[in-house]
């Protein structure tokens, strides 16, 4: 915890009040982010830049698609990533929980993607026929950065005082 917020946090009553009012600005850093649009008679185009419409530099870009109904993705939180997640087509529900507040967004428009940050718990479900989820990574897959385990990723974050 930075030493600045640490000392204040000392000086004050109800430290979890603070702390659950502090992770709710963390969460709201999650949000949508409006690309570029070219409209065009022969069809549209959006781009994507990194370091100009996303935060981070792109390491790594997958992508889900033919997701059977009912069926649930995601289920973990990253450590260290950043990612841009984004309807290309159909769309999906991504659940969003910090240990401390949750929030739902709705994608379903390829011209904006949601920023997910580290220490984000993520659901994705609700996918509707023919939906592709395409994911923007900061970094290259690695295992040691995810959390798999709620219960281990809400320990962590309540115990670290994010």
């Amino acid at each position: 915890m930075d030493a600045p917020l640490h000392s204040w946090l000392s000086r004050i009553g109800d430290r979890s009040l603070v702390a659950r009012q502090w992770r709710t600005a963390v969460i709201e850093s999650c949000k949508t982010i409006d690309l570029p649009i070219i409209n065009d008679p022969r069809g549209n185009l959006t781009f994507v830049e990194a370091g100009r419409h996303i935060p981070f530099d792109i390491r790594r870009v997958y992508y889900l698609y033919d997701v059977p109904g009912g069926a649930e993705r995601g289920g973990h939180a990253h450590k260290a990533l950043h990612q841009l997640i984004i309807a290309m087509s159909g769309s999906f529900d991504i659940h969003l929980d910090d240990g401390f507040a949750k929030k739902t967004v709705h994608m379903n428009r390829s011209y904006y993607g949601l920023y997910v940050c580290p220490m984000i718990w993520r659901e994705i479900d609700n996918f509707s026929s023919g939906a592709v989820c395409m994911v923007l990574a900061s970094n290259y897959y690695d295992e040691l950065d995810y959390y798999r385990d709620y219960d281990q990723f809400v320990a962590d974050v309540r115990r670290s005082g994010q």
